[in-house]
Protein backbone atom coordinates (compact mmCIF):
# COMPACT_ATOMS: atom_id res chain seq x y z
CA UNK A 1 0.00 0.00 0.00
CA UNK A 2 1.26 3.47 -0.90
CA UNK A 3 2.03 6.19 1.59
CA UNK A 4 -0.93 8.06 3.09
CA UNK A 5 -0.42 11.61 4.30
CA UNK A 6 -2.83 14.14 5.74
CA UNK A 7 -2.93 17.56 7.29
CA UNK A 8 -5.42 19.99 8.77
CA UNK A 9 -5.18 23.60 7.70
CA UNK A 10 -7.06 26.90 7.79
CA UNK A 11 -8.38 27.54 4.29
CA UNK A 12 -7.42 31.17 3.68
CA UNK A 13 -8.96 31.05 0.19
CA UNK A 14 -12.37 31.34 1.83
CA UNK A 15 -13.97 34.08 3.88
CA UNK A 16 -13.38 34.10 7.60
CA UNK A 17 -16.16 32.83 9.82
CA UNK A 18 -16.96 33.34 13.48
CA UNK A 19 -15.63 30.64 15.79
CA UNK A 20 -17.08 31.55 19.17
CA UNK A 21 -16.19 35.22 18.90
CA UNK A 22 -12.93 34.80 16.99
CA UNK A 23 -12.81 35.39 13.21
CA UNK A 24 -11.01 32.48 11.59
CA UNK A 25 -10.71 30.74 8.27
CA UNK A 26 -12.61 27.43 8.06
CA UNK A 27 -10.62 24.36 9.02
CA UNK A 28 -10.06 21.94 6.14
CA UNK A 29 -8.46 18.52 5.73
CA UNK A 30 -6.18 17.28 2.96
CA UNK A 31 -5.65 13.55 2.44
CA UNK A 32 -2.97 12.46 -0.06
CA UNK A 33 -2.55 8.93 -1.40
CA UNK A 34 -0.53 7.81 -4.43
CA UNK A 35 0.05 11.43 -5.50
CA UNK A 36 -3.65 12.24 -5.50
CA UNK A 37 -5.37 14.43 -2.91
CA UNK A 38 -8.86 15.22 -1.70
CA UNK A 39 -9.83 18.29 0.30
CA UNK A 40 -12.86 18.72 2.52
CA UNK A 41 -14.13 20.84 5.39
CA UNK A 42 -13.56 19.58 8.90
CA UNK A 43 -16.70 17.96 10.33
CA UNK A 44 -15.73 18.90 13.87
CA UNK A 45 -15.07 22.50 12.90
CA UNK A 46 -18.63 22.74 11.61
CA UNK A 47 -20.05 20.87 14.59
CA UNK A 48 -18.21 22.72 17.34
CA UNK A 49 -18.84 26.11 15.75
CA UNK A 50 -22.47 25.80 16.86
CA UNK A 51 -23.65 28.25 19.49
CA UNK A 52 -24.67 25.48 21.88
CA UNK A 53 -21.00 24.61 22.46
CA UNK A 54 -20.23 28.08 23.86
CA UNK A 55 -20.48 28.15 27.64
CA UNK A 56 -21.51 31.59 28.91
CA UNK A 57 -21.37 32.52 32.60
CA UNK A 58 -23.03 35.91 33.21
CA UNK A 59 -20.65 38.41 34.76
CA UNK A 60 -17.64 36.16 34.24
CA UNK A 61 -17.24 35.43 30.55
CA UNK A 62 -17.56 32.68 27.99
CA UNK A 63 -15.60 29.66 26.88
CA UNK A 64 -15.87 27.56 23.75
CA UNK A 65 -13.92 24.68 22.18
CA UNK A 66 -10.47 25.57 20.90
CA UNK A 67 -9.21 25.04 17.37
CA UNK A 68 -6.50 22.85 18.87
CA UNK A 69 -9.17 20.53 20.25
CA UNK A 70 -10.92 20.43 16.87
CA UNK A 71 -7.66 19.49 15.16
CA UNK A 72 -6.83 16.81 17.71
CA UNK A 73 -10.28 15.28 17.34
CA UNK A 74 -9.89 15.18 13.56
CA UNK A 75 -6.54 13.45 13.86
CA UNK A 76 -8.03 10.71 16.05
CA UNK A 77 -10.81 9.96 13.55
CA UNK A 78 -8.52 10.15 10.50
CA UNK A 79 -5.99 7.75 12.03
CA UNK A 80 -8.81 5.40 13.01
CA UNK A 81 -10.23 5.31 9.48
CA UNK A 82 -6.83 4.77 7.88
CA UNK A 83 -6.12 1.86 10.22
CA UNK A 84 -9.57 0.35 9.65
CA UNK A 85 -9.33 0.42 5.88
CA UNK A 86 -5.81 -1.01 5.82
CA UNK A 87 -4.97 -2.51 2.42
CA UNK A 88 -8.46 -1.58 1.17
CA UNK A 89 -7.66 2.11 1.45
CA UNK A 90 -8.70 4.47 -1.31
CA UNK A 91 -9.54 8.15 -1.17
CA UNK A 92 -13.19 7.49 -1.95
CA UNK A 93 -13.67 4.75 0.64
CA UNK A 94 -11.76 6.80 3.21
CA UNK A 95 -14.09 9.77 2.78
CA UNK A 96 -17.17 7.58 3.11
CA UNK A 97 -15.84 5.93 6.26
CA UNK A 98 -14.74 9.28 7.69
CA UNK A 99 -18.20 10.78 7.11
CA UNK A 100 -19.76 7.92 9.04
CA UNK A 101 -17.28 7.47 11.86
CA UNK A 102 -16.90 11.16 12.66
CA UNK A 103 -20.66 11.69 13.03
CA UNK A 104 -21.60 12.76 16.55
CA UNK A 105 -24.57 10.67 17.68
CA UNK A 106 -25.58 13.16 20.37
CA UNK A 107 -25.86 15.92 17.80
CA UNK A 108 -27.69 13.72 15.32
CA UNK A 109 -30.23 12.45 17.88
CA UNK A 110 -30.77 15.86 19.45
CA UNK A 111 -33.35 16.96 16.88
CA UNK A 112 -35.49 13.89 17.49
CA UNK A 113 -35.34 14.43 21.23
CA UNK A 114 -36.40 18.05 20.85
CA UNK A 115 -39.33 16.83 18.77
CA UNK A 116 -40.26 14.49 21.60
CA UNK A 117 -40.19 17.41 24.07
CA UNK A 118 -42.41 19.51 21.78
CA UNK A 119 -45.00 16.75 21.61
CA UNK A 120 -44.78 15.93 25.30
CA UNK A 121 -45.50 19.48 26.46
CA UNK A 122 -48.23 19.89 23.86
CA UNK A 123 -49.93 16.69 25.00
CA UNK A 124 -49.61 17.76 28.64
CA UNK A 125 -51.38 21.05 27.89
CA UNK A 126 -48.30 23.32 27.93
CA UNK A 127 -48.10 24.75 24.38
CA UNK A 128 -46.22 27.89 25.50
CA UNK A 129 -43.43 25.75 27.00
CA UNK A 130 -43.28 23.91 23.69
CA UNK A 131 -42.82 27.20 21.83
CA UNK A 132 -40.20 28.42 24.32
CA UNK A 133 -38.15 25.27 23.83
CA UNK A 134 -38.47 25.54 20.07
CA UNK A 135 -37.00 29.06 20.16
CA UNK A 136 -34.03 27.87 22.21
CA UNK A 137 -32.92 25.02 19.93
CA UNK A 138 -29.90 26.82 18.46
CA UNK A 139 -28.45 27.90 21.81
CA UNK A 140 -29.04 25.03 24.25
CA UNK A 141 -29.05 21.26 24.26
CA UNK A 142 -31.96 19.25 25.66
CA UNK A 143 -29.84 17.51 28.31
CA UNK A 144 -29.13 20.83 30.02
CA UNK A 145 -32.83 21.70 29.80
CA UNK A 146 -33.66 18.49 31.64
CA UNK A 147 -31.40 19.53 34.52
CA UNK A 148 -33.49 22.68 34.93
CA UNK A 149 -36.74 20.77 34.48
CA UNK A 150 -35.80 18.47 37.36
CA UNK A 151 -35.60 21.50 39.67
CA UNK A 152 -38.69 23.18 38.22
CA UNK A 153 -41.26 20.41 37.94
CA UNK A 154 -42.90 18.06 40.40
CA UNK A 155 -41.27 14.64 40.60
CA UNK A 156 -44.22 12.79 39.05
CA UNK A 157 -44.30 15.10 36.02
CA UNK A 158 -40.53 15.02 35.53
CA UNK A 159 -40.35 11.23 35.90
CA UNK A 160 -43.12 10.84 33.33
CA UNK A 161 -41.17 13.04 30.90
CA UNK A 162 -38.02 10.93 31.36
CA UNK A 163 -39.67 7.52 31.24
CA UNK A 164 -41.79 8.34 28.19
CA UNK A 165 -38.66 9.40 26.31
CA UNK A 166 -37.46 5.78 26.27
CA UNK A 167 -40.57 4.86 24.26
CA UNK A 168 -41.09 7.93 22.07
CA UNK A 169 -37.65 9.52 21.54
CA UNK A 170 -34.33 8.40 20.06
CA UNK A 171 -31.74 7.29 22.70
CA UNK A 172 -30.25 10.78 23.04
CA UNK A 173 -30.78 11.05 26.80
CA UNK A 174 -28.83 7.95 27.92
CA UNK A 175 -26.06 8.60 25.39
CA UNK A 176 -25.52 12.19 26.48
CA UNK A 177 -25.86 11.30 30.14
CA UNK A 178 -23.26 8.56 29.76
CA UNK A 179 -20.79 10.99 28.22
CA UNK A 180 -21.61 13.59 30.89
CA UNK A 181 -20.86 11.09 33.64
CA UNK A 182 -18.68 7.96 33.40
CA UNK A 183 -17.13 9.04 30.08
CA UNK A 184 -17.00 12.78 30.82
CA UNK A 185 -15.74 14.90 27.97
CA UNK A 186 -15.58 18.62 27.29
CA UNK A 187 -17.23 19.28 24.95
CA UNK A 188 -19.61 16.32 24.93
CA UNK A 189 -19.07 14.23 21.79
CA UNK A 190 -20.12 10.62 21.23
CA UNK A 191 -19.14 9.68 17.71
CA UNK A 192 -20.04 6.62 15.69
CA UNK A 193 -16.33 5.77 15.96
CA UNK A 194 -16.57 5.81 19.77
CA UNK A 195 -19.54 3.46 19.62
CA UNK A 196 -17.49 0.80 17.78
CA UNK A 197 -15.57 0.07 21.00
CA UNK A 198 -17.19 -3.00 22.61
CA UNK A 199 -15.93 -2.01 26.07
CA UNK A 200 -17.73 1.33 25.71
CA UNK A 201 -20.95 -0.49 24.81
CA UNK A 202 -20.63 -2.68 27.90
CA UNK A 203 -20.06 0.32 30.15
CA UNK A 204 -22.97 2.11 28.51
CA UNK A 205 -25.31 -0.81 29.15
CA UNK A 206 -24.29 -0.92 32.81
CA UNK A 207 -24.85 2.85 33.03
CA UNK A 208 -28.37 2.50 31.62
CA UNK A 209 -29.17 -0.38 33.99
CA UNK A 210 -28.04 1.65 37.01
CA UNK A 211 -29.42 5.04 36.00
CA UNK A 212 -32.70 4.05 34.36
CA UNK A 213 -33.81 0.78 36.05
CA UNK A 214 -37.24 1.01 34.38
CA UNK A 215 -35.65 0.78 30.91
CA UNK A 216 -34.58 -2.34 29.04
CA UNK A 217 -30.87 -1.60 28.74
CA UNK A 218 -30.28 -4.22 26.07
CA UNK A 219 -32.98 -2.63 23.89
CA UNK A 220 -31.37 0.78 24.34
CA UNK A 221 -28.02 -0.60 23.17
CA UNK A 222 -29.73 -2.13 20.13
CA UNK A 223 -31.39 1.21 19.37
CA UNK A 224 -28.02 2.97 19.41
CA UNK A 225 -26.61 0.23 17.17
CA UNK A 226 -29.40 0.90 14.69
CA UNK A 227 -28.80 4.64 14.67
CA UNK A 228 -25.02 4.27 14.36
CA UNK A 229 -25.47 1.78 11.53
CA UNK A 230 -27.23 4.42 9.44
CA UNK A 231 -23.93 6.28 9.10
CA UNK A 232 -21.79 3.32 8.08
CA UNK A 233 -21.84 2.62 4.35
CA UNK A 234 -18.46 1.04 3.58
CA UNK A 235 -16.43 -1.93 4.71
CA UNK A 236 -13.84 -1.16 7.35
CA UNK A 237 -11.40 -3.67 5.93
CA UNK A 238 -11.93 -6.32 8.60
Amino acid sequence: MGKIAYKTYLNDRLKQVDFHGTPTFPLYIQITYERKSIFFKSYYFQLLSKRKYLIVVPGIGSRGPSLEFVKSREEVVIDYCIDKLGINFSLDTFKELYDGMSTDLCDMLEGGFFEYLFNFFWDEGNPSMRDAIHNAISTVNPYDLLHDFKRMFKADFYNKLIENSFYYAPPYLPLYGFKDGPQKGDPIIFSVMDWQDSSIKEKFQIYVENTYPFAKANDVVKAVDTWAGKYLSVSDGE
